[in-house]
């Protein structure tokens, strides 16, 4: 057992992802929930425990962002809203960082590689400055972007002789997801809509941070970033979450971005989403039902898959259980995180998280 004292943490955030993880920094040992941040007045004040279907903890939910940084936390985890609300978060996190206190956060994607070039400056000299202000460090994690396709392919890079191309994707049933599938990726929509995504720049701006990424790490320089969508339109109807699909509407999007070297796609990051796991059946597949999957070509070959399911009767799905994964990688981070030195932080620049305290 650990004689580390707890990091005491205060989380921002009690959406999806934040009402999953508070559950799990309660009970951990090597982490102490002093504060609770909402954005919705409707949460204010009510017990945190209330909040996320616990016992009652005796702890707030608060909009004082002065409160929660008197509190002097040894870090800030962040589980705010997606990059579509930049100026909320930029703002909210650089109060933090301000104050010397660190900031792991899932929701700013393009962030876990600030450097990549589509990043407007308004984004990134905020944090810098606040970083330097107050010595303090900004990592962003997420699933994809992030972990599972760039923490996964490098390591395995990193057994190889040579890598001819390395493909990282994404295979998941999109049937239970009650995000916006309309608009950001024209599922459920007539063929002829234009997704968000179907914009090469945004699609790049949006998930493709870690081509970049992967690039510096194996000591290269894209010639350029290019990207594919493709569509697949259902025959029969199709029941989800949020609904029901029309027969002729898109029920299936398969998307790439691709980094060029030397003329040729050696970085590749994919994604295909369904209604149905019988949808687009000529599309690739994982040998299971939703998972993410690094194929590197090269010497030696490896292909690696991996599922994130809950085992312990709940029947929650595979989609939560890679979000609690997205949130638990944020929250393991902090000690890692509060070691480095002040500034931006990412994957490359963290020791092996191993998860310290997660065997009790």
């Amino acid at each position: 057992m650990s004689n580390r004292i707890p990091k005491r943490i205060v989380v921002w955030g009690t959406g999806f992802v934040g009402k999953l993880v508070i559950p799990e920094i309660v009970k951990h040992p090597e982490f102490d929930l002093v504060g609770v941040g909402v954005s919705n007045p409707d949460k204010v004040g009510r017990d945190v425990g209330d909040i996320c279907g616990l016992p009652r903890l005796d702890l707030a939910a608060t909009d004082d962002v002065d409160a929660l940084i008197a509190l002097a936390p040894d870090a800030l985890v962040h589980y705010g809203p997606t990059a579509a609300h930049a100026e909320d978060n930029i703002a909210l996190i650089t109060r933090f960082l301000r104050a010397g206190i660190d900031v792991c956060s899932t929701a700013m994607t393009p962030w876990v590689w600030p450097t990549m070039h589509l990043n407007p400056p308004s984004w990134i000299e905020p944090i810098t400055q606040a970083c330097e202000l107050g010595e303090s460090s900004c990592f962003t994690t997420g699933i994809d972007p992030g972990f599972a396709n760039d923490l996964f392919p490098m390591t395995l890079m990193g057994v190889c002789a040579e890598v001819r191309r390395v493909r990282a994707s994404e295979l998941l049933d999109y049937t239970n997801y009650t995000g916006d599938y309309e608009t950001e990726m024209g599922i459920g929509r007539e063929p002829e809509f234009r997704a968000v995504l179907e914009h090469p720049d945004v699609l790049v701006f949006a998930w493709g941070a870690t081509v970049p990424m992967i690039a510096h790490a194996a000591g290269i320089m894209l010639d350029e970033i290019t990207t594919t969508w493709d569509k697949w339109v259902t025959p029969t109807e199709r029941t989800t979450a949020k609904g029901v699909i029309a027969p002729r509407r898109v029920a299936a999007v398969r998307f790439t971005i691709n980094g060029v070297y030397q003329g040729q796609t050696r970085i590749q990051l994919e994604h295909v989403n369904r209604i149905g796991h019988d949808a687009a059946p000529d599309w690739p597949s994982g040998n299971q039902d939703d998972v993410y999957r690094v194929e590197i070509e090269g010497t030696p070959s490896i292909v690696q898959e991996t599922a994130f399911r809950f085992t312990d009767g709940s029947g929650r799905d595979a989609a939560t259980a890679g979000c609690l994964a997205t949130g638990m990688r944020a929250l393991n981070a902090v000690p890692a995180v509060n070691a480095l030195s002040p500034g931006w932080v990412t994957a490359l620049d963290l020791p092996l998280i191993a998860g310290s305290g997660t065997i009790r």
